[in-house]
């Protein structure tokens, strides 16, 4: 096993890289969706109906301006909004989608700041979570797997908790701590719900790795 992952090793982060910045990207936008409608009910309830309106207002703006790819009305209207309704649910959903825009466009260091915000101050823990996961995979592509794994370093929720034992193995993986990264996946694989896509992904890992699984309790082979 050691000298097929030797053989194999660079080409096997590059895809993990790879894998991050694509499903990360697909996890956040699936997230922001599904707490569009939670985050403009709890803003209502948050502020003020007119602030809250206002704060719906300029997160339109940082959607039309992500939309039109300018980077720069991207990083003003979500300076703006940080500014009059930072401890909103709508700021801190508005910097999720701006930094994605931003990484793309490799604006690493404006991207990662906003998602250390979202993680250290959005009112709602699953925006803290995604957003500690879309951190780490960003600190991964441009900064360390140290400075990342520290990221990860917190417990996460039961819900976030397999996205991150995911990303910790392939971290883990990069540093050639293999059995470390395996046991990582393998918590990965049982949280993650039976039949998902996603945990076809995590199982193809482990098999990388000469894992095998076997419904919920993944067996090392002899």
């Amino acid at each position: 096993m050691a000298s097929h992952l030797d053989l194999e090793e660079q080409e096997q982060l590059a895809q993990l890289k790879h894998f991050w910045k694509a499903w990360g990207n697909l996890i956040s936008w699936v997230l922001i969706l599904v707490l569009g409608t939670f985050a403009a009910w709890n803003g209502w309830q948050y502020w003020q109906r007119n602030q809250a309106s206002k704060a719906s207002a300029l997160y339109e703006e940082v959607e039309k301006a992500v939309q039109a790819q300018d980077l720069a009305r991207v990083e003003r209207s979500i300076a703006d909004m940080k500014d009059k309704f930072g401890g909103t649910l709508y700021a801190h959903q508005a910097a999720l989608v701006a930094a994605r825009v931003l990484s793309d466009k490799d604006k690493a260091e404006p991207a990662r700041a906003l998602l250390a915000w979202v993680a250290a101050d959005a009112p709602a823990p699953a925006l803290r979570e995604m957003a500690r996961i879309r951190l780490a995979a960003l600190q991964w592509d441009t900064q360390s797997a140290d400075e990342a794994l520290k990221t990860l370093a917190a417990a996460f929720a039961t819900e976030m908790a397999p996205l991150a034992e995911d990303l910790r193995g392939d971290l883990l993986l990069a540093k050639n701590q293999n059995a470390q990264a395996i046991k990582a996946y393998q918590q990965a694989f049982k949280a993650l719900p039976e039949g998902s896509e996603y945990r076809r992904v995590v199982q193809a890992k482990l098999g990388a790795l000469g894992v095998e699984v076997a419904g919920l309790n993944p067996e090392v082979r002899p």
